[in-house]
């Protein structure tokens, strides 16, 4: 059995040169050194420091291109490449990218990472020993973030969103502080690892915050004015909703609140816009 795992650095022995690269040996482990994966001329019984993964054959093989991340250590890495029905791979800093395997995904693909992404990840293996990108825990973010001040109230901040779902979004900000994203306080969802900018809504007991993305209500109100009036437009000039409606059905089909809801639909009333009849709104002529 060996005693090198993969995913982690290693420092190792040069045993002896070879055709295809260095033979190095830790312990009573062996693994091969490529020579394009060393940019420098190595002698025997010299120390390398050297990142341990399998290559595409499944062999354990060395690079001499260290990355910052490995097993048990987190960091953030680029996404550089997503497959349907697979995964994201990372760049880790190293010569190989790493795949973040579905599994470890959202459910739905639309807010899966795209390219230029940011996912912050360990390494480990799958079943079958392979190397894989893990995304941290909701536990791994409660070591990283930091007491946010009560003046963050009412600030601009961005940040990575760290996890997503239908209830809302979590980001780690640029200061390391948590912010969480309820779901009426998004237009969309957005996707796991895309960097967004928001205000401070609430500063919590616990030293986290409630966040929004979405614009203060005098902006918003023209904008959700808008996204009716575009809803009319695609059902005939009538929509079954009006200031009367069940607040789940509003944010089911509008993604906003009752009462943001409310106010764009005065907007539109005192625009001479709408009108409403019988539970329903309609789109003057």
């Amino acid at each position: 059995m060996s005693d090198l795992l993969i995913g982690t650095n290693q420092t190792m022995e040069v045993l002896r040169k070879i055709d295809t690269g260095y033979v190095l040996k830790k312990g009573m482990s062996e693994v091969l050194l490529h020579h394009n994966e060393t940019e420098h001329e190595l002698t025997e019984h010299q120390e390398v420091d050297v990142f341990i993964y399998m290559d595409k054959k499944g062999q354990m093989t060395a690079t001499t291109k260290l990355p910052s991340i490995e097993r048990d250590v987190y960091g953030f890495a680029d996404v550089v490449e997503v497959v349907k029905n697979l995964g994201a791979f990372v760049d880790i800093g190293t010569t190989k990218e790493i795949l973040v395997s579905k599994d470890d995904l959202p459910l739905f693909e639309n807010v899966w990472p795209i390219p230029g992404d940011k996912l912050y990840v360990t390494l480990g293996t799958d079943q079958k020993g392979r190397l894989l990108a893990i995304p941290a825990s909701e536990g791994i973010l409660d070591l990283e973030w930091v007491n946010a001040p009560n003046e963050a109230l009412n600030q601009t901040l961005s940040g990575r969103v760290f996890r997503t779902s239908k209830e809302g979004s979590v980001i780690l900000t640029e200061e390391n502080y948590r912010g969480f994203i309820h779901h009426t306080e998004r237009k969309a969802e957005p996707r796991l690892g895309e960097w967004v900018t928001g205000r401070v809504i609430e500063v919590k007991a616990d030293g986290s915050l409630n966040m929004s993305l979405r614009p203060l209500k005098q902006h918003s109100r023209i904008e959700d004015a808008e996204a009716i009036l575009q809803h009319l437009e695609e059902n005939e000039g009538v929509i079954p909703f009006s200031d009367k409606s069940d607040p789940d059905d509003i944010l089911g089909t509008f993604n906003i609140s009752k009462s943001a809801f409310k106010r764009a639909l005065g907007k539109l009333m005192k625009d001479g816009k709408i009108e409403q009849i019988n539970g329903e709104t309609h789109l003057k002529k």
